[in-house]
């Protein structure tokens, strides 16, 4: 297990920038030379430049080709792949149009976006590759782990030749649950063979990650971890959907103590399909259920976790950027001595960057299982100092021949001294902004704001929402917040606090304040299990897994917000 801690360089030694450019334009010369035969490769509009300009070049030994590249791909979004993601859509799916389509061969998989800001998940088709994504190194090895994924996956499709033979079945899913299983082989084909099984070192019978209701997946995975006093690992795609499982723990306490004394699967909804497989596993133990009917539900001591598991020491999860604001949340369930690991920071359409140092969890070094360009971001491009610089992430990956602008902006800190690799910190999402009439605020200082209004004597916030509140004259910027504990003795002051920590991100606020363009930020709290809820009610009606499902820290579409507001409970 990994010990020393890797201290950033600020400097590029001369030698660690030839390491960096031959590690890289080996990399692009391995993609291209891949890629360039794909159908996308020979007809999109977006290589048309490029394929004239290398016709007559050795890929492999012209060092002319990557710059042809650089100079004459433009990077581009989504709407531009769009048109050939669209052939895995139509019905049927013939071997003549996807064959070869972005990559050779046939995709394993197609993953959806999480729909964080659009009405319809993105689609990427994703190929096989002899080392699938990794996370980082783990700082401790545990042998028991609590792992609440989805398996489950619509379609799948079908592609067929023109006689109507079926030569490739493609499951769509989500990414997270993609990677899972490329990277221990689970085949949709096999799936049968694992549904009343437990796999080693896992809690919960397989057939868990296929109950789609998530309110009852999280309940269930719940019941199953509790059962085992042995946990040292759990694994959570979000650390919101930790705190999720939580919160569904304290509301069906009652419930999963009497199931685990009984030995009885309660009668969660939408779970009559897994139902046989569940209880095939679950055996009655007085003993155990004494155990936490004595410690008590969640929250209500400290530490609880490691009362409830006392071999736990691990968990592992994304919480970086806005999911930050659950850690102290997630730290007084867990208590001080469970390590808290955030692997990676990736997306749908590929692996951004591994964390840098274990306990780490805001600091990534560049992955290099693709190639990972950065957009400079800021208003003088030849400023010079890449450290003080905002960077667009641009990937160009084993699954196409592209440069696709992801859409979150990251700040590099340094350089790894082991290879030159740029260390980056996730600073924000590139869409998610909330433009005032004189501004635009990011979501990076909307974290700012909560972090500025929220405590003890005020409301302690654990997840938030934001909108422009346009129910009064001047406009406001609306905070939807769900809150732990009672509200504090000066929650009146609220406002207020939120006014000047806005302020402090920009003079222009203060300034539209006093032409009274803006009035003090609008807090309203939702009632209990609302955002929890809101994953489970966007899922639904996207058809996505809803641990897949983010809350937005802007909430732009009128049916959610109409949805959020009938939720309020009180307003500050």
């Amino acid at each position: 297990m990994p010990t020393s801690i890797v201290h950033p360089i600020t400097v590029l030694t001369p030698e660690l920038e030839v390491v960096l450019k031959e590690d890289t334009d080996r990399r692009l010369v391995n993609l291209i030379a891949t890629n360039i035969n794909t159908r996308y490769a020979r007809s999109s509009s977006q290589l048309s430049d490029f394929r004239l300009a290398i016709e007559d070049k050795d890929i492999q030994n012209d060092e002319s080709v990557l710059s042809d590249f650089r100079r004459l791909v433009l990077p581009a979004g989504y709407e531009s792949y769009r048109p050939f993601y669209e052939k895995f859509n139509c019905r049927p799916c013939k071997s003549t149009e996807v064959e070869n389509l972005l990559a050779p061969g046939f995709p394993i998989r197609i993953s959806l976006s999480s729909s964080t800001t659009n009405k319809k998940s993105k689609q990427f088709a994703k190929y096989f590759r002899p080392q699938p994504y990794t996370g980082g190194p783990s700082p401790l090895r545990v042998t028991v782990t609590s792992l609440p994924y989805t398996f489950a996956y619509r379609g799948p499709v079908d592609v067929v030749t023109d006689s109507g033979e079926i030569v490739k079945r493609i499951p769509v899913s989500d990414e997270s649950a993609g990677i899972l299983r490329a990277r221990n082989n689970w085949s949709i084909e096999t799936d049968a063979t694992r549904m009343a099984s437990i796999l080693p070192g896992q809690v919960a019978p397989w057939a868990t990650g296929f109950i789609i209701h998530h309110r009852s997946f999280l309940l269930i995975h719940a019941l199953f971890t509790l059962a085992n006093p042995s946990v040292e690992g759990i694994t959570m795609t979000f650390v919101v959907t930790f705190m999720d499982m939580v919160h569904r723990i304290r509301e069906e306490w009652s419930t999963l103590i009497s199931s685990i004394r009984n030995g009885t699967i309660p009668d969660f909804e939408q779970i009559d399909h897994v139902r046989t497989y569940l209880q095939l596993n679950m055996h009655a133990d007085p003993q155990r259920a004494d155990e936490l009917q004595q410690i008590g539900p969640p929250l209500s001591c400290p530490g609880w976790a490691q009362r409830v598991w006392p071999s736990l020491k691990l968990l592992t999860c994304v919480c970086s950027g806005a999911f930050a604001a659950q850690l102290p949340q997630a730290r007084l369930v867990l208590g001080p001595n469970v390590a808290i690991h955030n692997r990676w920071h990736v997306c749908t359409e590929c692996l951004i960057g591994r964390n840098l140092n274990p306990y780490d969890t805001e600091t990534f070094v560049v992955s290099t299982d693709d190639l990972i360009e950065f957009l400079d971001m800021t208003d003088d491009p030849t400023h010079g100092d890449v450290l003080q610089a905002y960077y667009q992430p641009v990937s160009t990956t084993h699954d196409g021949l592209w440069r696709y602008l992801i859409d979150d902006v990251i700040q590099v800190v340094g350089f790894d001294p082991r290879n030159g690799l740029p260390v980056y910190r996730y600073s924000r999402r590139k869409n998610l902004e909330i433009r005032l009439l004189y501004a635009l605020v990011t979501d990076a200082d909307l974290l700012s704001v909560v972090y500025g209004f929220s405590g003890e004597d005020t409301v302690q916030v654990q997840e938030f929402t934001t909108v422009v509140d346009d129910r009064t004259f001047p406009l406001a910027l609306g905070f939807f917040v769900s809150i732990t504990g009672d509200i504090g003795p000066n929650a009146k002051l609220a406002r207020q606090k939120a006014f000047t920590a806005l302020a402090a991100t920009s003079e222009k606020h203060q300034i539209a304040f006093d032409a009274n363009k803006i009035d003090l930020p609008t807090i309203r709290i939702v009632k209990p299990g609302t955002f929890a809820d809101y994953r489970r009610w966007r899922g639904e009606n996207m058809n996505v897994g809803a641990a897949q499902i983010k809350l937005p820290t802007v909430l732009s579409d009128p049916k959610a917000q109409e949805w959020m507001v009938e939720r309020v409970m009180t307003e500050l």
